[in-house]
């Protein structure tokens, strides 16, 4: 029966390289074919697993410039690595943009190696791979258009929580989770949609490092960065600065959208581009009192807030000047005094303060919380949002406030 399956296989992989040039009927047969063999095969023998592995935007590209033919993990990894077997499959995740971008099959027992294939690591913890299926960045499937089939992202504690599973690799992933992720990769690849990535979202994250609890990162220092002007609280508006500006804009896009929005109290005399926030219809004058005064105080002050009703579903803290520890520690702050809170917090900030911010929300003062702020806070570069609105003018009142996922990145960095 083995032997049947491998020749199965076999056929079917060997029709990859011609069948595409096909009519449409004949790729979907092929596929069909892949797909069944697989399934039966695992079901016969029962020794397939899924495995998640992880990359980046240059990691991928060094991956595919090597040969594309093994697969690395850290040398912390190398006791799960070792649990890999020829015919697992390997489930390749691009971190940043959070999308599945291929499926690797182990062809041999895992290894340590140190020949150079990655720039700026060595994963010595390895495994010999063969491509089953393999994406571009921009076709690759987005993990959140199968969160209604991916057990992960059930029973979640916080609207984030579910990126715990995709912090670290190789990680094992269930049987049906696995095969969830491999269909949809493999109908990606017979109706490939671009999404296109917004700039620096496949740029290299922080370096983590191991530490007491956990993974962490250590800033290296303050940069510096001109300061953008300062206006007093309670002085109405003379000129729009970046952070005044993205202000505006999110609440523009919230009211749009129909939802009722809030601006930080001490910003409502503020505008931007001609336009004074208190001119959005949409625009709440006090919020609803869902808290103790030291919580409602803190939530107040949240640059822009999104709620439908009197409930909040999304808060946005922009960070544009030197020191990005006031919105962080507002964020902090918040989680500390309402650990169960259900809200999508993000950080919003200049694409080249992305690193920063994703370094300092990692920091263990951070990360320490309960639920990590990592887990809680998700990252929007300036120049994402503005395309986003670009892209959406005109059809936001049909939009849901879950298109941030796609817009957003997780602030997590893969474990030590």
């Amino acid at each position: 029966m083995r032997n049947i399956f491998r020749l199965l296989r076999l056929s079917a992989s060997s029709c990859h390289d011609y069948v595409g040039a096909l009519a449409p009927r004949y790729y979907k047969l092929y596929a069909t074919l892949w797909s069944q063999v697989s399934k039966a095969e695992v079901r016969v023998e029962g020794t397939r697993s899924y495995w998640l592995d992880l990359f980046t935007g240059k990691t991928w590209q060094e991956f595919h410039d090597a040969g594309a033919r093994v697969s690395g993990f850290r040398e912390a990894r190398w006791k799960i690595v070792q649990r890999i077997k020829p015919g697992d499959y390997l489930l390749c995740y691009l971190t940043g943009v959070s999308r599945f971008i291929g499926v690797l099959e182990a062809t041999s027992k895992p290894f340590k190696d140190t020949s150079p294939i990655w720039k700026d690591e060595v994963f010595p913890s390895r495994v010999e791979v063969k491509e089953v299926v393999s994406l571009t960045p921009e076709t690759a499937v987005p993990i959140h258009h199968l969160k209604d089939g991916l057990t992960i992202f059930q029973n979640l504690s916080s609207p984030n929580a579910w990126t715990g599973h995709v912090r670290g690799s190789p990680a094992k992933w269930k049987t049906s989770d696995g095969e969830a992720v491999v269909e949809a990769i493999m109908e990606a690849q017979r109706n490939p949609i671009v999404r296109q990535i917004p700039k620096g979202k496949l740029e290299p994250r922080p370096k983590p490092v191991s530490g007491k609890g956990g993974s962490f990162t250590v800033p290296d220092g303050e940069e510096a960065v001109e300061e953008a002007v300062e206006i007093g609280q309670d002085e109405p508006y003379k000129e729009t600065t970046a952070h005044t500006e993205i202000q505006w804009l999110l609440l523009k896009l919230g009211s749009d959208m129909g939802l009722n929005v809030w601006v930080a109290r001490n910003d409502r005399s503020r505008g931007a581009n001609g336009h004074m926030f208190t001119d959005l219809p949409r625009l709440k004058e006090r919020l609803p009192l869902q808290f103790d005064e030291a919580t409602n105080r803190t939530v107040e002050l949240i640059d822009v807030l999104w709620l439908r009703g009197n409930a909040i579903v999304a808060a946005f803290e922009i960070e544009s000047t030197t020191s990005i520890y006031s919105g962080l520690l507002r964020m902090s702050d918040l989680i500390a005094m309402q650990p169960n809170l259900n809200i999508p917090l993000y950080l919003v900030a200049p694409d080249e303060r992305r690193g920063k911010v994703i370094t300092e929300v990692n920091r263990p003062t951070f990360s320490r919380l309960s639920p990590p702020m990592n887990q809680v806070c998700r990252f929007i570069s300036f120049s994402a949002l503005r395309e986003s609105i670009s892209q959406v003018a005109g059809m936001a009142r049909h939009l849901k406030p879950e298109f941030l996922e796609d817009v957003s990145e997780s602030c997590e960095v893969e474990e030590a």
